[in-house]
């Protein structure tokens, strides 16, 4: 556990081959900090060199190589963009020499209280999704949910949520249309969403024909948006009827899918809040349950650190294919390379690079086994850690892991990211004090504790994950109290 602040803990030195140490609290000009004296202010969260470091030499932090120096740096030095150089690494990838096994469930693993699903998966949440195949019934979705607004809902219900988005026409129809329609149908046939309306306009590129959807209509054979409102509403107070009969059953913890997700990084969410998270995915791992990591422009630069963890060599492969195809991805556009990422905010934080912003994310993952890696919005069905291709924008990565099947999220921030999903509660995990109590109506968990001294990880992680079968028992979350219902499908292609 990390004590609290003295003149030489103020900094902390997280593995004995790093030759930087992290400002755990703001360190004045002259100040003494783990053997040097600093010769510049340091910021809370940024870098102070512990030693000298010649121009060209590795900066190293987690034991990890997250840039070269482009100056000569000296001892209490403050170590940032402006002397810290980006470059890709040739890492070198350990394979798995033999298979990992899967191992079944426990049977003493804890329970929550869920909605039992006739496909055998369990729902935290009991919705009627209103889904817009395409920008033409964007409007009209919205204004059906709105309808429901401020209504009494019975017991066991949710509420009803409009699902409107920029998409589904003047798409090609290849890769995109097929990820859009992939998305669309995940969050039809949710574990959360009891039922569902589909609207098209009904000339769109994306048809409704398309989806197995429990009840599918169009403006055009429908009269136009106020008919199809009134059509809707008819449908969806039958639904809403059916829907007040379920009934939360005891449920084994192996029927969570936790989405894993940061977001507003600072220097602090690889220090307190992402390894917090990974002892939580790890409880729900042993737990027979899914945890699922995604931001793929996020892993760059630690993807070995996973390599190594894949229970055979075809999930390596895997992920290292999603590498490559986020490369190309990028190539398209002129300009563009993983380390556009992190944000000015990011760096404010005290990440100055995409290496040091990967190697602190990808601890959310803990320390199990990478048993599968999927596609964006591709449906979870292996238990443990798995790996989902997203890119790292918030809003497309958890429209993605909700279309997966994520039940629960739970999302990591130091900037203080808003954010939610229209049907899975989403928990925000703070990476320091300061930004939890300065946001404290945004914010569930205060991981900030772990700097302050007042808690160890482990701790923070075994609340974390007691508060994961709280919320998939039904406490709402904080971004479910403020009503965040943000949802965008990743758009891969060209706009025709």
């Amino acid at each position: 556990m990390i004590t609290l602040a003295t003149p030489e803990n103020s900094a902390i030195h997280l593995h004995p081959r790093d030759n930087v140490a992290i400002a755990r609290v703001p360190i004045s000009q002259g100040a003494a900090v783990r053997g040097v004296t600093s010769r510049a202010p340091v910021p809370a969260g940024h870098k102070i060199a512990l030693r000298p470091i010649a121009p060209g030499e590795n900066v190293i932090r987690y034991g990890q190589i997250i840039g070269r120096a482009k100056t000569q740096i000296e001892p209490g030095d403050h170590v940032h963009t402006h002397n810290l150089g980006f470059e890709e690494l040739r890492l070198d990838y350990e394979f798995p020499a033999v298979e990992i096994p899967i191992p079944a469930p426990p049977a003493d693993a804890p329970t929550f209280m869920g909605y039992a699903r006739a496909d055998g998966r369990a729902g935290t949440r009991n919705y009627i999704a209103v889904v817009a195949a395409s920008n033409c019934a964007a409007h009209t979705a919205e204004l059906i949910a709105a309808s429901y607004a401020g209504q009494t809902m019975p017991e066991n219900v949710d509420g009803v949520v409009a699902f409107p988005h920029g998409e589904g026409c003047g798409h090609t129809i290849g890769p995109d249309t097929r990820q859009l329609q992939r998305t669309l149908a995940g969050v039809l046939d949710h574990p959360n969403v009891f039922s569902a309306v589909l609207l098209g306009l009904g000339c769109e590129v994306n048809q409704i024909g398309h989806y197995k959807a429990p009840v599918a209509m169009t403006l055009q054979a429908s009269g136009g948006t106020r008919a199809t409102v009134d059509a809707a509403r008819r449908e969806i107070d039958r639904m809403i009827w059916l829907a007040s009969k379920e009934k939360r059953v005891e449920t084994p913890a192996s029927k969570i899918v936790l989405g894993l997700n940061c977001g507003g990084s600072d220097s602090f969410s690889g220090i307190t809040a992402n390894p917090a998270l990974g002892v939580c995915s790890d409880l729900i791992a042993q737990a027979g349950g899914s945890a699922v990591l995604a931001e793929t422009t996020e892993i760059f630069g630690a993807e070995h650190l996973l390599v190594r963890r894949a229970r055979n060599r075809a999930v390596a492969e895997k992920l290292l294919g999603c590498i490559r195809e986020y490369r190309a991805y990028l190539d398209r556009f002129a300009g563009s390379s993983f380390d556009d990422n992190p944000t000015p905010g990011n760096k404010e934080g005290g990440l100055s690079n995409i290496l040091e912003k990967s190697l602190g994310a990808v601890a959310k993952a803990g320390t199990t086994a990478l048993n599968d890696v999927v596609d964006y919005a591709e449906r979870v069905s292996t238990p443990g850690f798995v790996f989902m291709n997203t890119p790292g924008y918030d809003p497309v990565s958890l429209t993605g892991l909700a279309a997966g099947g994520a039940n629960v999220i739970a999302f990591t921030t130091g900037r203080g990211s808003a954010i939610g999903f229209p049907t899975v509660p989403v928990i925000k995990i703070a990476s320091n004090s300061n930004t939890f109590s300065r946001m404290r109506d945004n914010m569930d968990v205060n991981a900030g504790r772990i700097a302050d001294g007042l808690a160890p990880v482990s701790e923070v992680g075994r609340e974390i994950f007691a508060l994961v079968l709280r919320v998939a028992s039904g406490e709402r979350t904080a971004s479910e109290r403020l009503g965040h219902h943000e949802f965008v499908p990743w758009r891969i292609g060209p706009v025709l």
